[in-house]
């Protein structure tokens, strides 16, 4: 190997993933094509807009993305004259993923192949971002030739997908980038003229920047119509058409739940196409929450980081284009431009518009719940984050309930309040499951008070800041004392006996590990449940501040005991005999904690505490 080749291992967990792209999803892959020229197209655009600013970038009159098969030498080259990549670049983006892991990616393909089957399997590329790894799918080797437009040198880029590969000076006329594939034997159909071109107007027909396939004679063909879908009246459209360029845009599989396709017209003019996806990505969480819907001015591209609509609705896909911006606008520029944030105000009214009359459709209430269930957590980021807009997300939430099966909303819940109840009622936890067993809910079970059940990441932040839905408080079931006086309880109940000296003992016992030890009421099965203080956060959001090594404002929990329980009663007798009660009280926390989630203070402590106790039969028999 000559001294100026560099070999470099793959970054961290490329070299299975590559694994994984190559055998996992077999099945679909000349999705590969669609891939290399979609990012073709986007150096080709990048290109041309950092032009605008310097005309040393300047595209050739010609550029195009070329698709060249040669039968002779067993190759498939992708060429464009965009933006290009340097040494850097090149080892950064084909040598590392940053946004993909194979531990998650697993996951999805396990998903896949165990749930919907083979169909959802080749989404896996759109979704995972992995579309230059998907060429190892038809080519044993790959070399990536590349000049960064404003620069001299050329770089060659080159892997056989096993798990490291080379860098090395090169040459190239022009700036711009050439990937050559050698095709595996199997893959002999990507040689022809006519299957490429049947992918590429399959796939990427909608394209803006012109691609051709070059035959076999050397003449080339353009193999897409190039046309800016958005400018046509509705009434020229095909379903299939919206579908296409929805994945092209959107680099996915599905079809789209939502399509929204507007012209505004009047002081501010520009036209919109959005797209709600019908399938949850299988990477709900991003480093980058940003929107990535697509600025066009005048039909040319010219960034996807305008940040269109809002973090809150990042999973809309599509296109805005407008006259009312130069064509020079810089990144700069767009963050201050006041007509566009008028576009950005205009564009998220549309798609809370559209939303909103999804959700009020009660004949599709079950297709309204599945895109709640695909980007409901995100949604919720919006009441958290945008002040502006909560009293109009909150109606479109959708959420689990103590008293009813499937989903409700906000306005369903206040219609079904008691004549008496003043406040909506919540709690949170990590599982709807644990929720629905939760000690917390007894009470209010007991009484026929709906809590509503939150179990998403981002339900121990958001409530908070609502504050309020239709002047009814929000109010977590942990956070102080819930008025429960004030609603008869469902069936008799047995009077509560005195259990004044175990209340004292666990107080001395307990400080400073709990700001308070009380009675309740609100329990009718367990002995015990905390509550969080009137001051501060619930006990779902403490958990989490501990979690993330953070303090936080407000008490201690204050421990809730239950006088009828057999446990409680039999503690309170000992108490009345003057026995010593510490371990106990340490172990009556740690239940607590249990109950709610939580970890024991000590979980080795707990464990034998508990042992013992089994052992020497706290409780009475029977019980």
């Amino acid at each position: 190997m000559s001294e100026t080749v560099e070999r470099h291992e793959f970054g961290a967990e490329v070299g299975r993933l590559l694994d994984l792209v190559v055998h996992a999803l077999y099945s679909d892959r000349e999705i590969f094509l669609r891939e290399l020229v979609a990012n073709a197209a986007d150096a080709t655009d990048r290109r041309r807009f950092e032009a605008l600013t310097n005309e040393a970038l300047a595209l050739p009159s010609d550029a195009r993305v070329l698709i060249a098969p040669d039968k002779a030498a067993r190759t498939l080259t992708i060429s464009d004259s965009g933006i290009g990549m340097g040494k850097e670049d090149l080892a950064q983006n084909l040598g590392t993923i940053a946004r993909s892991g194979t531990r998650a990616f697993s996951q999805a393909l396990g998903e896949a192949k165990a749930g919907e089957g083979e169909d959802l399997r080749p989404s896996l590329i759109g979704q995972f971002g992995v579309g230059f790894y998907s060429a190892f799918m038809v080519a044993d080797r790959v070399t990536v030739t590349s000049r960064r437009a404003g620069s001299d040198e050329a770089w060659t880029w080159a892997s056989d997908g096993k798990g490291s590969y080379t860098l090395e000076p090169a040459a190239r006329e022009q700036a711009g980038t050439d990937i050559v594939l050698h095709l595996k034997e199997d893959a002999d159909e990507y040689l022809e003229s006519y299957r490429l071109d049947h992918v590429v107007r399959k796939w990427a027909d909608n394209i803006a920047v012109p691609i051709a396939i070059r035959d076999a004679e050397g003449n080339e063909e353009a193999a897409n119509r190039g046309t800016a879908l958005w400018r046509k009246p509705k009434s020229e459209i095909t379903d299939e058409q919206y579908k296409e360029f929805y994945r092209t845009v959107s680099h996915g599989f599905d079809e789209p739940w939502a399509t929204l396709h507007w012209r505004a017209e009047g002081a501010l003019e520009f036209t919109g196409l959005l797209f709600v996806p019908s399938m949850k990505p299988f990477m709900a969480v991003e480093d980058d929450r940003r929107s990535k819907v697509r600025l066009h001015v005048r039909r040319m591209f010219i960034t996807d980081e305008a940040e269109l609509l809002p973090n809150w609705l990042r999973f809309v896909h599509g296109v805005v284009d407008t006259d009312d911006l130069p064509l020079n606008v810089s990144r700069e520029m767009l963050q201050s431009t006041p007509t566009l944030q008028k576009i950005r105000r205009a564009v998220t009214t549309r798609v809370i518009n559209e939303l909103s009359s999804r959700s009020k459709n009660t004949e599709k209430a079950e297709e309204y719940q599945k895109f709640f269930e695909n980007f409901g957590s995100v949604l919720k980021e919006g009441i958290y984050e945008d002040f502006e807009r909560r009293a109009e997300i909150a109606p479109l939430l959708r959420f689990r309930s103590s008293t009813q099966d499937g989903w409700t909303s906000l306005p369903d819940y206040v219609s079904r309040m008691k004549p008496e109840q003043e406040a909506i009622y919540y709690l949170v936890a990590d599982d709807v499951e644990a929720l629905k067993n939760s000690a917390q809910l007894e009470g209010f079970r007991a009484r026929g008070v709906e809590v509503l059940l939150l179990s998403d990441h981002v339900d121990a932040f958001w409530p908070e800041q609502l504050g309020k839905f239709e002047d009814k408080p929000l109010r977590s079931v942990t956070q102080g004392a819930a008025d429960l006086s004030k609603f008869k309880p469902e069936g008799e109940q047995a009077e509560a006996p005195p259990v004044d000296k175990l209340v004292a003992a666990l107080k001395l016992a307990l400080e400073p590990d709990v700001s308070d030890v009380r009675v309740t009421d609100r329990l009718v099965d367990s002995a015990v449940v905390l509550a969080a203080s009137g001051m501060g956060p619930d006990l779902q959001m403490q958990r989490l501040l501990r979690r993330a090594g953070r303090g936080f404002g407000g008490s201690a929990p204050i421990l809730e005991i239950n006088p009828r329980h057999a446990l409680i009663r039999s503690l309170n007798d000992r108490a009345e005999a003057g026995e010593d009660l510490k371990g106990e009280a340490g172990t009556l926390l740690d239940l607590a904690r249990v109950q709610d989630g939580d970890t024991p203070r000590d979980p080795v402590a707990f464990a034998r505490a508990v042992a013992e106790a089994l052992a020497r039969g706290v409780t009475t028999p029977g019980h």
